[in-house]
């Protein structure tokens, strides 16, 4: 398995805008093989921002990479930097490959990082 991460530094003003933007856009995930899951989160306010991320699980890295370069792809993200700023800068890209999986049932999966 394998989590990619976007972390957002969400200007204070902006925080509702922000939500709505991922609230009411039209997701393509669905439509990729390998995809698993999909989160929105949000994280502590901060002095001058909230913290949020966007959470996605999939399959495989070689089944996240093939989104990146998806027609699904480019067109989740054609709205992305349109209107005013709502966030402070880029956001910041974590991916992870999973390891270890536990389970609600105790279920104990180990998996070889790609």
């Amino acid at each position: 398995m394998y989590i990619a991460m976007n972390r957002f530094k969400v200007l204070k003003d902006s925080a509702h805008d922000f939500e709505q933007v991922w609230l009411t856009r039209e997701s393509h995930l669905h439509e990729l093989p390998g995809f698993v899951a999909f989160h929105l989160l949000k994280g502590p306010e901060k002095e001058d921002h909230n913290l949020y991320s966007s959470h996605t699980v999939w399959r495989s890295y070689g089944d996240f990479e093939a989104w990146t370069k998806s027609e699904a792809f480019r067109k989740s993200h054609a709205r992305a930097g349109g209107g005013k700023p709502l966030t402070m800068g880029h956001p910041e890209f974590e991916g992870f490959h999973v390891i270890q999986e536990v389970t609600s049932d105790g279920t104990v999966k180990r998996d070889a990082a790609e």
